[in-house]
């Protein structure tokens, strides 16, 4: 989303807890419960109740028009409305601040808000105010993906719709919300990719069906019907936003037609098709020289003509203008305006569309008949939410207020979330856990060990409160406090206090890492390495450290910490992400054993060699051996790595035992098929050879450790190598809690058309006749799939 005319409620937050100068803390925690910072929000006053057409206490006559009629089908009632409205009041209703018709019965609404990881107030539809100053801020995805838990993805979204209702009741929140962010995180340097579910397809597609439902089912039973309106986004191909001077708005995103159907698509698909989501936005950037809010293939096309969307195709903010303005990709502001309409696009996120269209229509560019089904397909998302269906106090969600936002078990929630997303990546031997009792002083050094707002990311809201991780640290251990650089970049660090502060106590926790002011929206890395004198400071403090050091990485993305892996003297490391409005209890349940880490790396972390040869524009997925480029992700990459996707440690040791897979799959084709008179690499995966065509795989899970703990099973595979098909790619994962000693059986369905399949150069979707290796942890299966 573009920053242009974004309404933000800041806050600041200060407190004892927090300082930026260089001088020691020393906190005696034995005595200090855990406290959390006050938030301070500016106050918003005017309208406390909900915004919602067909009033009748306002407008009598609204009860006969049928469009109010609640009983009526929601086609009949849109058909209704739209056929009552002039051209220009049809045109109020395709811009995101949409006006109000009030002979109609209809007010103004907002259809921009936020709900990445919790009710945001980035967007004019959402506001905080002293009748509910903060929402509960889960941790950001890149983190909660991390957890591998589907249950978890729903839960989180069950919960941020039950705060949006409750704060759209009040008159503070909007009804449709621009989340998940489902791009693919292609490249490591991107400043979004903290927003998204990771690097691999079938996690990021899970990821956003399973947090669409979460959204958006209805408590009802009635599928129809919506608690809020999601938006998978930004579709398609795009994750890049500024890097070395080239930026989305300007971006040509040249992509194959094979990384388009494996890699790019296949998350907007599962959230179509499997999440049922209301919305799909439209990007910034072009794919292979359209802009993708212009190109009729990729929106009426595949989104609704294709996979059938139930609901509206919205631009990220301004888009139009930009491929007008910046891109020149048409002549004139009207030509835009027709060409995003006769595409499939429904709704401007800003004021281009508004301006234009009715000119577009005069100039003969556009029919009315087009923005006709843009008004339809806006207003039945509408109708589904309820909208129109008179006073929302009376319907299913209006008893919710702000009674139900920060309640106690969303909170619970939150830092359930972090703490079943966090990675631990290294463990010496009696390094970790840490034991309460045995640890006298902890010295907790690092510019992000007090942070408040880092722990939030982007697209945040005001959190219920915070807890640090200072504080988190404090509640179990007493506590030597030094910041040891002034802020993140660390020009300079703080070496000598910190060797002191870590030559005295029993252990050290290093909380360390990046914040917004070095990846964010607009603003992509250049490297992978610490920044500043961070890896002088970690280096120096371990040298100088009396006990275990413990490395904390506070990051959306990852970094070439070789240095630190390799080091004996740091004797654990954790990636946290940025763990949301509890990250700080989080991360000290882990590191104090309360927690049994489960966390697995949704993304692989290069080497800084990687950066220097790889140009975040290109978009090629698959190596180039000639050119010596070394493709991306686990799923294509060729080179070295500081750690891969699916990587976490714990602190129990799992071991898995196949009881049951097939060795054999025979794919059905009739007597008359080419393949059967002549060799065949693969055939095409259609519905007639594929029908029932599936197997089960049971694996037997034994925790060898006395600890509970989870475990992700995951089920890899390696494909026989036809169609530069991935070096493996992963079919399914499974989270299963395990007590001490425990042997659960846990079972994969694979369909062999849809899980066993490839993608072939020209898009097309093949299974690959031959020898497939299957792999969960150490053990590999061989699976032969024949004709």
């Amino acid at each position: 989303m573009s920053a242009k005319g974004k309404v933000r409620v800041t806050s600041f937050f200060s407190s004892v807890y927090e300082s930026r100068a260089p001088k020691v803390s020393v906190f005696l925690c034995f005595l200090i419960s855990l406290h959390c910072f006050p938030l301070i929000s500016t106050r918003v006053f005017g309208q406390t109740s909900p915004v919602f057409a067909c009033d009748a206490t306002k407008n009598p006559e609204v009860t006969s028009y049928d469009f109010c009629n609640a009983s009526l089908g929601i086609e009949s009632r849109v058909a209704d409305l739209v056929q009552r409205l002039t051209l220009q009041e049809k045109i109020l209703f395709i811009v995101s601040g949409a006006g109000s018709v009030s002979r109609l019965g209809i007010p103004k609404y907002e259809w921009w808000s936020e709900a990445l990881h919790g009710v945001s107030n980035v967007g004019p539809g959402t506001k905080f105010s002293s009748l509910v100053p903060g929402a509960t801020s889960f941790p950001q995805v890149i983190l909660t993906a991390g957890s591998f838990n589907t249950t978890l993805f729903e839960a989180i979204g069950r919960v941020v719709s039950t705060e949006a209702r409750a704060m759209y009741n009040v008159g503070l929140a909007g009804l449709t919300y621009w989340s998940p962010n489902i791009n693919i995180f292609r490249d490591p340097r991107w400043g979004r990719g903290q927003e998204t579910p990771g690097e691999d397809p079938l996690l990021t597609s899970k990821y956003g069906s399973s947090y669409v439902k979460g959204l958006q089912q209805s408590d009802g039973g009635d599928p129809s019907r919506l608690k809020v309106a999601a938006c998978c986004k930004h579709y398609t191909a795009y994750d890049l936003d500024n890097w070395k001077g080239v930026d989305r708005y300007h971006f040509n995103a040249v992509v194959t037609q094979q990384d388009m159907d494996d890699t790019f698509q296949p998350p907007f698909k599962s959230c179509v098709i499997d999440g049922n989501v209301a919305s799909v936005m439209c990007s910034y950037n072009q794919v292979n020289g359209k802009p993708t809010c212009a190109d009729p293939d990729l929106l009426a096309g595949v989104v609704r003509g294709q996979w059938k969307l139930n609901g509206y195709i919205v631009s990220d903010c301004d888009s139009v203008e930009v491929f007008y303005k910046s891109q020149h990709y048409t002549k004139t502001p009207e030509e835009a305006a027709a060409k995003a309409i006769l595409a499939g696009l429904d709704l401007n996120c800003g004021s281009f569309l508004g301006q234009h269209t009715e000119a577009a229509v005069k100039a003969g560019l556009l029919n009315e008949s087009a923005i006709d089904n843009a008004v339809t397909n806006n207003f039945a998302t509408l109708m589904r939410l309820g909208f129109f269906d008179g006073d929302p106090s009376k319907q299913l969600y209006g008893k919710l207020g702000p009674k139900d936002v920060c309640t106690p078990e969303h909170q619970e929630l939150a830092r359930e979330a972090a703490r079943q997303g966090i990675v631990l990546l290294k463990n010496s031997a009696g390094s970790l856990p840490l034991s309460p009792t045995a640890i006298q002083t902890l010295a907790v050094i690092g510019p992000n060990a007090n942070v408040t707002k880092t722990m939030i990311g982007n697209y945040e809201g005001i959190p219920c409160k915070y807890t640090t991780p200072l504080q988190g640290l404090t509640a179990s251990a007493a506590t030597t406090y030094l910041p040891g650089c002034s802020n993140v970049a660390c020009g300079t660090a703080q070496v000598d206090d910190a060797k002191k502060l870590a030559a005295s106590a029993d252990a050290t926790v290093l909380v360390m890492g990046i914040d917004q002011s070095l990846e964010r929206e607009s603003f992509d890395r250049v490297d992978l390495v610490l920044p500043g004198q961070q890896p002088l400071l970690i280096t120096e403090v371990a040298k100088a450290a009396k006990g275990p050091v413990i490395l904390v990485i506070m990051s959306g993305g990852g970094f070439d910490i070789s240095f630190a892996k390799n080091n004996d003297k740091i004797t654990s490391i954790l990636w946290v992400g940025y763990p949301g409005e509890a990250g700080g209890a989080a991360i000290a349940d882990v590191i104090f054993g309360y927690y049994n880490p489960s966390g697995r790396l949704p993304m692989t972390w290069y080497p800084q060699s990687y950066v220097d040869k790889v140009p975040m524009t290109n978009m090629n997925m698959r190596p180039d051996p000639s050119s010596g480029y070394p493709g991306r992700t686990y799923r294509f990459y060729t080179g070295e790595t500081i750690y891969t996707f699916g990587d976490g440690l714990s602190y129990s040791k799992f071991s898995h035992q196949l009881v049951k897979a097939p060795q054999l799959v025979s794919i059905p084709l009739e007597e008359d098929h080419v393949c059967r008179s002549s060799e065949c690499k693969s055939v095409d995966a259609i519905e007639q050879s594929c029908k029932n065509l599936a197997f089960d795989i049971h694996l037997r899970v034994q925790n060898k450790g006395r600890n509970s703990g989870s475990h992700t099973v995951f089920l890899f595979s390696t494909p026989p190598s036809v169609h530069n098909s991935p070096r493996k790619h992963l079919l399914g994962f499974e989270k299963v809690l395990l007590t001490g000693k425990s042997e659960p059986l846990v079972r994969f369905k694979v369909d062999v058309c849809k899980d066993l399949s490839v993608v072939d150069e020209r898009g097309s979707r093949k299974v690959s006749l031959g020898q497939h290796v299957l792999h969960v942890g150490s053990l590999k299966h061989s699976l032969n799939v024949r004709i």
